[in-house]
């Protein structure tokens, strides 16, 4: 059988310590610190201020003064955070509002001088860059177009082939918009397109950007997603790959771009902050979707401060698999005895041959995930793994991948199949995958109750699957080192029922 490439676990101690990113925007003010320079780094903190830095700056062309206050007062407080944490590094990073304000080098000045690190302001080009960097960062196999949504600005850019391309920044931020034509969602829309229509990217006759898949970005748009989420009683809260049709998405930004300040108050999920911008969002993301002719909406959580993380790394740690590279490092850091999480890819082998190298992936992401809840009490082991994986921040995942690794999961720590705990999320999953789901499950339950949990025992016996002959057999090492039994016989007897063979055998 082939080796298994496990990403190696741990940062590089060249890179070791925390890193901090402040994104300076036009309409917010956010602090990250990263748990270091590493392929899936963990997010130890994460704070946001809405300043409206970008507020009125169409009209006067400088920042807005309560935001540059507020601004102040948390940039100071963010890096002061930022170095009680530890952080080796701290990067400020301004985007649009301040590269445009005719005041804008003023403040960067004075916020250098306070915070005592420099502030670097990003062009149109860099930030377009650095957000698609972002999005791959998720999705490295991202193929589509890459929009992230600001106050100020709008930035697209085409992915494809785990690079970032061609790209452009617009004038269609929510304030610029506001500012320009008040409530007039007619003119609004006219401008929109054309914008578009001008830059290439949209319009009759124009050179654009068509492309499947749209990957929108930025704390609005992302906001739209919660909103759906919770009107269509989807059971998966987790912004990060939710999917959405194109006319699920005119849909909702029809509704949402025409109700006032007091309607929108009254749906959950919307924040106080949003209530203002988020309409006007709503139909710059309808607009840009049909200019470029998407179908498909795909949610990132991932930016430019996870593209800025990412442009740091070098090229071995940026081609690492971001789902293994998690699943890994958990995986070290959960394992009671040996990390056997490629022992057992290759222990399971046998019931999936002929599976796709995505399947094979995720079965392997499976594998390091399966000894995730074994602090929990025996009760509640199942039921803990499914939130776990269901709700931790992974990336390199759809919501249907992410569904598959919880339900395995589940599964190998006894959780019946259609029970309560997993029943709300199984129509995320197609039935063929459901029953992989389960399949794989059960065979990691006989094998860590074969093995204790140790690579040497589990090496010492096997499964085989024969599906054509309709046979099942589990071989136990001879000298006594792995249980036999009721235990193993009923967990095999699982297993077996599951993959409906006519003889089950267990020999040692």
């Amino acid at each position: 059988m082939a080796i298994v490439h496990v990403p190696a676990i741990g940062a590089d101690p060249a890179h070791a310590g925390p890193v901090a990113v402040i994104d300076v925007g036009s309409n917010s003010i956010r602090l990250v610190i990263f748990s270091g320079l590493e392929r899936g780094a963990s997010t130890l903190f994460n704070e946001k201020v809405l300043c409206g830095l970008g507020r009125g700056l169409a009209g006067s062309g400088r920042l807005h003064p309560n935001g540059v206050d507020m601004a102040r007062q948390n940039l100071v407080r963010f890096a002061r955070l930022a170095k009680a944490m530890g952080a080796r590094r701290i990067d400020l990073l301004a985007t649009a509002a301040v590269r445009e304000a005719t005041d804008g080098s003023a403040f960067v000045a004075e916020i250098e001088d306070l915070c005592g690190q420099p502030v670097r302001v990003l062009d149109g080009v860099e930030e377009a860059r650095l957000s698609a960097l972002g999005v791959l960062s998720g999705f490295p196999a991202a193929h589509g177009v890459m929009g992230d949504l600001g106050g100020g600005s709008l930035e697209l850019v085409e992915l494809a082939d785990g690079d970032a391309g061609r790209s452009t920044t617009l004038r269609l931020g929510p304030f610029a918009l506001m500012e320009r034509f008040a409530g007039d969602l007619s003119a609004m829309r006219a401008e929109i397109d054309a914008q578009l229509a001008a830059s290439g990217w949209g319009g009759e006759g124009a050179p654009t950007a068509k492309a499947d898949t749209f990957y929108p970005v930025g704390g609005a748009w992302r906001s739209l997603a919660r909103i759906h989420m919770q009107q269509s009683g989807y059971p998966l809260h987790v912004v990060h790959g939710y999917p959405m049709r194109r006319g699920q998405v005119n849909d909702l930004s029809h509704v949402i771009s025409r109700l006032g300040r007091r309607s929108l108050a009254k749906i959950e999920g919307i924040t106080r902050s949003r209530l203002e911008t988020l309409p006007v969002a709503a139909l710059v993301l309808s607009r840009v979707l049909r200019a470029l002719g998407c179908r498909k909406v795909v949610f990132s959580a991932h930016g430019l401060r996870e593209g800025h993380l990412f442009d740091l790394l070098g090229p071995a740690e940026r081609a690492q698999d971001p789902l293994l590279a998690v699943a890994a490092d958990i995986a070290a850091r959960a394992a009671r005895f040996d990390m056997i999480g490629g022992d057992l890819l290759a222990w399971t082998g046998c019931l999936f041959v002929g599976e796709s190298a995505a399947e094979r992936r995720l079965r392997l992401a499976a594998c390091l995930f399966s000894d995730v809840a074994w602090r929990e009490h025996p009760d509640y082991r199942a039921g803990q793994a499914l939130m776990r994986i269901l709700h931790y921040p992974l990336s390199g995942v759809g919501h249907d991948e992410r569904v598959f690794l919880a339900v395995t999961v589940h599964s190998r720590y006894g959780g019946a199949a259609g029970g309560h705990e997993v029943a709300p999320y199984l129509g995320l999953l197609e039935p063929d995958a459901a029953h992989r789901a389960r399949i794989l499950g059960l065979a990691l339950r006989l094998a860590y109750r074969v093995s204790g949990a140790t690579e040497t025992v589990l090496k010492r016996s096997a499964l085989e699957y024969d599906g054509a002959a309709s046979t099942l057999r589990l071989i136990l090492p001879s000298d006594g080192s792995a249980p036999g039994g009721e235990a193993v016989q009923r967990r095999f007897n699982a297993l077996a029922e599951a993959l409906d063979v006519r003889q089950a055998v267990v020999d040692g």
